[in-house]
């Protein structure tokens, strides 16, 4: 992510723009009765438009705007929040907040190693989506569908969808005052094709922080996609058992983030949730195994530039040459468990509360190419592309469900295809058997949620990987 600076113009809703010059007041208030304090102030709106051959689609997202007060009382995170940038109502629930405080007889907080300062945060785009009129958005979507039903007469519907989210965020306490402003943009395409009674689907997502200009579609993208949907008339179902596997980057990303995701978060350690806690400098995967988590990942849909908890953003080794360092946090499962603190505080909105949350979760480089790891599987399967996946973090065993997947025979993709193919086991046997890295990273963007609630924007990915699996 490029940070712009002090001198950015950073143009923040004028409600927050009003209340900023006077939340350090309020973070005096707070403070006067708790060693730590903050207020956080955001604001969500976005729309989305589904363009098919049946129907036009447009929706407003409902927008999300208001304050988060926390204070510690030295032994937890207390928090208030209000639908409002209205300084009257912040100093209220300041004031109501601080009542209910024990006596500060606590030391203030060390944030020696924390942001300090004014900074404001946002990122230069070619093509803002606020550049474009809804209906230039809507022509755009119409086009990209038109391309798609045209490739091929089996071509029975073609759908496109384009999501678009605004962030706008800032964050007080007693040394730093920060703003971001974040843009998430989403374009996918799905085809269904149909031959005799077969029908078969297939799709593909483009997902960054930026504007218009990372959303591009070739000819030769649209063109692959209605070509596999169309292998896929004919695939069978695979036998199951044990396979060497060569997995594409989306499907690395996938095993890694129901791996390494939920399960390293934090919190999940505080309430004896996850089976991770107990691997911490244990081997966990074959020595060529390295995992971050990333916010900072340069254009990714789940970066930004500091967290919800006002950490600024910066990278998270969590698995080191295959041995388990340590998850991510957010500030009151690090006080808890007394370990670093990592830029992973993240909530859903302003009236939800900050869980450690991954923000972009990926597989480190190695120093192969596709084709030497499609040569060392000999007779094995190709995972191409996944449909979704889930953890146990008390087990730690996952399970991917592949959407694409291909023989590989003596070394070569055979062109003959299995739908759909599910890769489990248990995540250490899993890791451990990884012989080849490929050389490139590339990750998806998405949305993760804590349970079936608590929704934030992500993304996972890795390179190209070969392992030993179960697949069924």
């Amino acid at each position: 992510m490029e940070e712009t600076g002090v001198t950015t113009n950073l143009k923040l809703p004028d409600p927050m723009d009003l209340a900023r010059p006077h939340l350090g007041d309020v973070v005096a208030t707070l403070e006067s009765h708790s060693p730590f304090a903050s207020v956080g102030l955001s604001s969500i709106h976005g729309l989305s438009i589904t363009v098919d051959h049946q129907e036009e689609r447009i929706h407003e997202e409902t927008p999300s705007a208001g304050t988060v007060l926390r204070a510690f009382d030295g032994k937890t995170l207390r928090e208030r929040s209000v639908g409002s940038f209205a300084l009257s109502d912040i100093q209220a629930e300041a004031r109501a907040l601080a009542a209910g405080l024990p006596a500060n007889g606590s030391s203030p907080l060390d944030l020696s190693g924390e942001a300090s300062g004014r900074r404001d945060f946002a990122l230069s785009m070619a093509v803002p989506p606020e550049s474009l009129s809804l209906s230039e958005k809507l022509d755009r979507c119409r086009a990209l569908q038109s391309r798609l039903r045209n490739v091929d007469p089996r071509v029975q519907n073609a759908r496109v969808t384009y999501l678009e989210r605004i962030e706008n965020s800032l964050v007080r306490n007693r040394q730093a005052d920060m703003a971001q402003a974040i843009h998430r943009l989403r374009l996918g395409i799905v085809v269904l094709v149909r031959d005799g009674e077969a029908v078969r689907y297939n799709w593909l997502t483009k997902s960054h922080t930026g504007g218009w200009e990372g959303l591009e579609f070739s000819d030769e993208e649209i063109g692959g996609v209605v070509e596999v949907a169309l292998r896929l008339l004919e695939a069978g179902r695979i036998d199951p058992g044990e396979y060497d596997v060569v997995t594409t980057p989306g499907v690395s990303g996938t095993i890694c983030h129901e791996s390494f995701g939920h399960g390293v978060e934090t919190d999940m350690f505080v309430k004896e949730r996850a089976r991770a806690a107990y691997f911490i400098d244990e081997t966990v995967a074959s020595s060529i195994v390295d995992i971050f988590d990333d916010p900072t990942y340069p254009g990714a849909f789940g970066a930004y530039y500091f967290d919800d908890e006002g950490t600024l953003a910066r990278p998270t080794k969590i698995v080191e040459a295959g041995v388990f360092r340590g998850g991510i946090t957010d500030l009151g499962s690090a006080t808890v468990l007394g370990i670093p603190r990592t830029a992973n505080g993240r909530r859903q909105d302003y009236s939800r509360k900050a869980y450690a949350r991954m923000s972009n979760t990926y597989f480190g480089p190695g120093s192969s190419g596709l084709d030497d790891l499609v040569g060392q599987a000999g007779d094995g399967i190709f995972l191409q592309k996944w449909s979704s996946g889930m953890e146990d973090p008390q087990g730690w065993g996952i399970q991917v469900t592949c959407h694409i997947a291909q023989e590989i025979r003596e070394g070569r993709l055979t062109g003959k295809y299995f739908t759909p193919v599910v890769i489990s086991g248990y995540v250490p046997d899993v890791l451990r058997t990884v012989r080849g890295v490929g050389r490139e990273v590339a990750i998806e963007g998405g949305w993760c949620g804590k349970g079936h609630k608590e929704m934030v924007p992500v993304s996972s990915g890795g390179p190209h990987m070969l392992l030993r699996a179960h697949l069924g």
